[in-house]
């Protein structure tokens, strides 16, 4: 079986031959503060943090966590949305030899609970806001988590935006119970950051649990060696075709995400740039970052850009800096990146990458002719091939769709404690090649540029979330009415798609869609939040008498062009 030869007409300016040495990332992150020294790698709403400072506060973190006998192999989680401490606690974690597990701020104290036993995280950094301590202070209560370690968003900020969130937000912060199981992050950096810390197997280590869906089902912890992330990181910092002019990235992709985790914090610090902060995604707020640090790239997903180009104050900001941008997560309309272009002047080029790809898998060109409506070219070192949509031992015709396997120094070790998935996802060939079963359908046409055609999975993608079906469908049985539930994607022009719920009841249950909907959406994360529950006489099934998903898409499709 043989994969698409991508050395004729290749268009990234990396040669697609070249080779990743395994480097860890402490060894990127230390090398890079070395060299960057005094200048800023974090711009955190104004408030700038050096390289040397930014290391200095990781050193801390990695003594305290020492000291706390936290070392190698331990998993410590990071329930935060982006701010300094992220990155301190982010690379001071990697030194003691531990394994970061990122857990996004928008789950549940059910679903965080859940992740955190599988994991087996013992500690969990987060901070001290409404919308984050109050939910890990109920996982503390009701897992095996050891420890919560608590930072304060006001610290991070300038003096005078400081003095202002403590008068004006103070709503929006928790209090911090008085528990010998929570230490103040303040506390935790409280030392010299000289501490022994152990040598580290990047072909080997696990630097990153990052929880996603695989193929199918319930989230499955997928492990990233040191080796994948900083592999992901330089394949995808060489896309750019002047390495030499300034770099300046507006990070408002939440850095939990994998997407964030390479094209944001791992590839900006491999590339000696500045990470322009933001918390959380604001149209405005993101204009006005853009027009003050004169930012030269924007990663986004295409809800984030559509959000641009409608708010008001995109016609007089000041985009001329702006190079290039990259749109991941879900398709990008054509009429957004025509126009989002055409309004600021820089490239939006689309990609493709999954969790298990430590983040990016192609990408279109920056700068040479793309292809609209493709992921582009695999980037340097990464294989794509395409095989039988039933059978992957066999290849699919020439021309023809097929399931996308991938294989490249990025891909992940496996599955957390779970080698029955990696059964399911990887094949070895007859060279003794592991590729990643993506459960995508794609075709590659005679340019090398890979489209994206379908999918085998029933992942929903929401502004650049994966959102499971199987765990909405799971609450909804929890409701004494409710007889049967499917959960579909139904397009949205701002999100991508949205989950819509689809339900029978019970005989004689009385209880409308609105009620039902309005039981369910407190219950789920934010982004798995359905914008209706339809109730329906009957659900289609299939010949064995089994909910039919397809057949229901269908129906609905069939109801809309009636």
């Amino acid at each position: 079986m043989t994969d698409h030869d991508w050395r004729s007409g290749y268009r990234h300016p990396t040669p697609w031959t070249t080779d990743y040495p395994a480097l860890s990332l402490v060894e990127m992150f230390d090398q890079a503060a070395a060299k960057g020294g005094d200048a800023p790698l974090i711009d955190f709403l104004g408030r700038r943090y050096s390289y040397a400072e930014t290391r200095d506060g990781a050193n801390r973190v990695a003594c305290g966590l020492d000291a706390m006998g936290y070392g190698r192999g331990d998993r410590i989680g990071l329930f935060l949305p982006n701010a300094p401490h992220y990155l301190a606690a982010y690379y001071g974690i990697l030194k003691i030899g531990a394994t970061v597990v990122n857990f996004s701020p928008l789950y549940t104290a059910a679903e965080l609970a859940h992740q955190v036993a599988d994991s087996g995280t013992r500690a969990l950094f987060t901070l001290s806001a409404k919308a984050l301590l109050p939910t890990a202070l109920k996982v503390l209560e009701t897992s095996d988590l050891e420890r919560l370690i608590v930072g304060s968003v006001a610290g991070a900020l300038p003096p005078t935006k400081s003095i202002l969130y403590r008068l004006f937000k103070r709503k929006e912060t928790a209090d911090r119970p008085d528990d010998p199981r929570i230490t103040a992050f303040s506390a935790l950096i409280a030392n010299e950051g000289i501490c022994t810390t152990p040598p580290i197997d990047a072909a080997q280590d696990i630097a990153l649990i990052q929880y996603t869906g695989g193929t199918t089902g319930t989230p499955k912890g997928a492990m990233l060696t040191h080796a994948n992330m900083t592999a992901n990181a330089r394949q995808v910092m060489g896309l750019d075709p002047h390495p030499d002019k300034p770099d300046r990235i507006v990070g408002v992709l939440p850095l939990f995400h994998v997407f964030a985790n390479t094209c944001v914090l791992n590839r900006t610090v491999a590339s000696g740039g500045m990470i322009v902060m933001l918390p959380r995604f604001d149209a405005a707020q993101t204009l006005a970052a853009i027009a003050r640090t004169k930012a030269t790239s924007l990663p986004g997903v295409p809800t984030m850009y559509r959000a641009l180009l409608d708010h008001p104050k995109t016609k007089t900001t000041d985009f001329s800096s702006l190079r290039v941008c990259i749109s991941g997560g879900a398709p990008l309309p054509a009429e957004v990146k025509a126009q989002f272009e055409a309004t600021t002047g820089a490239s939006l080029i689309e990609g493709y990458g999954l969790s298990e790809s430590a983040g990016v898998v192609s990408a279109n060109p920056y700068e040479a002719d793309g292809v609209p409506g493709t992921i582009g070219q695999p980037l340097p070192a990464t294989r794509i091939r395409l095989v039988d949509k039933e059978d992957p031992a066999i290849p699919a015709p020439a021309g023809e769709p097929g399931e996308i396997l991938i294989a490249g120094p990025q891909i992940m070790a496996g599955y957390w404690q779970r080698a029955d998935a990696d059964e399911e996802v990887f094949i070895t060939d007859e060279a003794g090649t592991r590729w990643l079963r993506t459960g995508d359908v794609g075709q590659i046409g005679g340019d090398g540029f890979v489209r994206i055609v379908d999918r085998l999975k029933d992942m929903i993608a929401v502004s650049g979330f994966k959102v499971f079906p199987s765990q909405i469908e799971a609450i909804l049985y929890h409701h004494d009415a409710i007889k049967e539930a499917l959960v579909i994607g139904v397009p949205d022009p701002y999100r991508g798609e949205q989950p819509r719920a689809y339900v029978t009841l019970h005989e004689g249950a009385v209880i409308d869609g609105a009620a039902l909907r309005d039981w369910l959406n407190p219950q789920v994360g934010r982004h798995e939040r359905v914008d209706q529950v339809v109730v329906r006489g009957a659900l289609p099934k299939t010949m064995i008498g089994k909910l039919s998903r397809k057949d229901l898409i269908a129906e609905i499709e069939a109801e809309a062009t009636a």
